[in-house]
């Protein structure tokens, strides 16, 4: 008379006690048969003391003995078998937790340390451990909290009647499943979240490398998060495109035209733009080369790097900027709400930073942006935006005028 129980932290085969106990060992076995147990959570385990379970709900308050289902709700509830002779001397001792007197149903304890004698006489002992020790150590050392529940949830996985001396009643063939039932229970009460049965640790499913590059990458996420909430860039998942070099360590005289054609070796360049100062438009000697297809790309990168351009040994690289993109995305947004392109104080959209004079245009912005390089390809460029005054001159200016009009 045995049963082998599964959990998800090792198994437990019972040893019955049959002949002294025939009610509850048949309730018991026949539980087990139409699989009334599989997926019941261990939700009390009080250490060194026991470990509880059997019912559906997960709440304490639940579970039904198999005679309710055989004979009707009055049958909920069966009586106890109670002797003096079977107590609860030694770890693995298998008792009914119930209600109250005469009030068993479905849920049971292990016993989790010797001496438990003060339970005796108040709960049906009804078999032992007779293997799995292991497992009831494992589940004595779970982690709690202060109701005594499990942080990570441990289950009954299956239950597998080893040896059955009862006769199986007409009516529990239509209750035995034709699989063994998976997960949990469909009574289960979640009354607070647990890590599942299945959870690992992250530590434990990574290599011996891994942590490492997982926590550099959360690092990496995280500041990109705090850059888009300053406003850096679009959003935090936004990354560097694929087709875009850099090349540093250029010469100032180089120019745009120069990179273009030198790269357009590799295949059609979209655009090459070398950075400029805002205000004298000198070169800050490293420029952004954009390819076509990304192949292109790297046929560059392998064969360019330490080239000889202008008597500079120049450094290319792939591209980690979005700069490029968040200016595409800053504009198109403030095309959005205010209907105009960004334009230089001079009024004009179509020349660089150092022909800018400031004047001739009658439109004067608050703005003073690095117009788009335009010089091959007519791609949108690496744009700065920096905040400037109006000049005092173009103030009296525009009074004069206005003065004017008046009087005509």
């Amino acid at each position: 008379m045995s049963v082998l129980i599964v959990t998800n932290l090792g198994d437990i085969v019972i040893d019955l006690y049959s002949n002294k106990c025939p009610l509850t060992c048949k309730n018991f076995l026949k539980l087990c048969k139409i699989k009334y147990y599989n997926g019941c959570l261990f939700h009390t385990v009080q250490k060194d003391f026991t470990a509880q379970t059997g019912d559906p709900t997960a709440t304490g308050l639940g579970g039904d003995s198999i005679y309710k289902f055989l004979y009707g709700e009055h049958a909920r509830f069966f009586g106890d078998e109670i002797h003096l002779d079977l107590k609860h001397l030694k770890t693995g001792t298998v008792a009914m937790a119930s209600g109250g007197e005469n009030l068993n149903a479905s849920q049971f304890y292990f016993t989790l340390r010797d001496g438990l004698d003060y339970l005796d006489g108040k709960h049906t002992v009804f078999g032992e451990i007779a293997e799995g020790f292991d497992t009831l150590t494992r589940i004595n050392e779970a982690y709690v909290d202060a109701k005594n529940r499990p942080y990570k949830n441990i289950r009954i996985k299956h239950t597998c009647i080893l040896e059955d001396p009862f006769d199986d009643p007409p009516e529990l063939a239509e209750m035995i499943p034709d699989a063994s039932p998976e997960g949990k229970p469909k009574e289960e009460v979640e009354v607070e979240v647990r890590l599942e049965d299945d959870w690992v640790p992250m530590d434990e499913q990574l290599g011996a490398h891994e942590p490492e590059e997982f926590i550099r990458e959360k690092a990496a996420h995280s500041s990109a998060v705090v850059l888009e909430s300053m406003g850096d860039i679009p959003e935090a998942e936004v990354k560097p495109p694929d087709n875009v070099l850099f090349v540093c360590k250029l010469h100032p005289v180089t120019e745009d035209e120069d990179l273009h054609t030198i790269f357009s070796r590799f295949g059609t360049v979209i655009s090459a733009d070398v950075i400029r100062d805002f205000k004298t438009g000198d070169s800050l000697c490293y420029a952004f080369i954009e390819f076509e297809d990304e192949e292109a790309c790297e046929q560059a990168y392998f064969k360019m790097d330490n080239a000889l351009i202008d008597d500079r040994r120049i450094h290319v690289d792939f591209s980690q900027s979005v700069s490029k993109l968040w200016s595409q995305f800053r504009q198109k947004d403030s095309q959005k709400g205010k209907g105009k392109e960004w334009m230089f104080k001079c009024g004009s959209t179509d020349h660089v930073a150092k022909d800018c004079e400031g004047g001739g245009g009658n439109q004067a912005s608050k703005f003073i942006v690095k117009d788009q390089n335009r010089q091959h390809g007519g791609g949108e460029g690496y744009d700065m935006v920096f905040e400037g005054d109006i000049s005092e001159k173009t103030k009296t200016e525009k009074r004069e005028h206005n003065h004017k009009t008046r009087q005509r």
